[in-house]
């Protein structure tokens, strides 16, 4: 019994420090993700100045004349710092988590969102981007690894084109990839094209200019089916302050089936800083 006991123990040690190194690797991962990110900040960005939203909508105007004050450093890379919940269920049972995360933002190249969220003794993390979705319980115990694929590629291109409308509105300036339409007289389209993909936004702002409300067709399989296909998404913008030069949300409440009787705002951030990352 004691030579079975001693096996089991060899057994057990030898996987948690395999599932230890693992989990390094990963954070490894984050650490390359943030880096390689943080590089594509232009060294020398143009200022921000009226003339450039000439021909667009006039609730595109609006819109960038509110979320970026006139000289500022056209920074299209973000640190995005965030408290807040993360609801692990749906509509009738959210199961929301206290959320800590921090999130690099490089719209059209990419993101990277390194979470720690926990209720109870529960304990969630792991990291999100367009090549992969990795979360682990408690630190030690792989419960979901994803990605690699055209459908997670795709689905991920159309979160962070989103989230640059409201932390990175440098990123979508008309331009090389970027165009702007007219929705209706207080809400305007961006078309984002990259690599052979191509996500339309909704962007609804006040009279001052002051986004509200962003919602797209996101292509998702978060749904009963589980089936990739695209469906509405979109969040609520507010209490939004200056970084840099940037007038940003601070909270944003964001979510499938957006405006529908389905929805359910699973994401629940309370940003307490924004970044932008000078380049090396």
């Amino acid at each position: 019994m004691k030579i079975v006991f001693l096996i089991l123990l060899i057994l057990v040690v030898a996987a948690t420090v395999a599932l230890w190194f693992w989990r390094q690797a990963d954070h490894n991962a984050d650490q390359a993700a943030m880096a390689r990110l943080a590089a594509l900040q232009p060294a020398s960005p143009q200022r921000f100045d009226l003339s450039l939203l000439e021909g667009l909508p006039e609730p595109a105007r609006r819109y960038f004349r509110y979320t970026i004050q006139p000289g500022t450093p056209l920074y299209t890379v973000a640190r995005i710092s965030m408290t807040g919940k993360f609801g692990m269920g749906n509509r009738e049972s959210p199961d929301y988590m206290d959320m800590q995360a921090t999130q690099m933002l490089a719209m059209p190249e990419g993101f990277i969102w390194k979470m720690s969220a926990s209720r109870g003794a529960l304990r969630v993390s792991g990291s999100d981007t367009e090549q992969w979705t990795r979360f682990w319980l408690m630190g030690l115990l792989p419960v979901a690894r994803m990605g690699g694929d055209p459908d997670h590629t795709r689905s991920a291109f159309g979160r962070y084109v989103a989230e640059a409308v409201f932390w990175t509105p440098a990123a979508l300036l008309p331009g090389q990839g970027v165009a702007w339409q007219l929705v209706d007289v207080n809400t305007a389209r961006v078309i984002v094209r990259h690599e052979g993909m191509e996500q339309t936004v909704d962007v609804v702002v006040a009279e001052d200019g002051q986004p509200l409300q962003v919602s797209f067709d996101r292509w998702s399989n978060a749904n009963p089916e589980k089936v990739h296909r695209l469906q509405p998404f979109g969040g609520d913008l507010s209490e939004f302050r200056e970084f840099e030069g940037f007038i940003l949300p601070t909270r944003v409440e964001a979510g499938n089936f957006f405006a529908a009787d389905d929805y359910f705002p699973f994401f629940i951030a309370e940003v307490t800083n924004v970044e932008f990352p000078q380049a090396d």
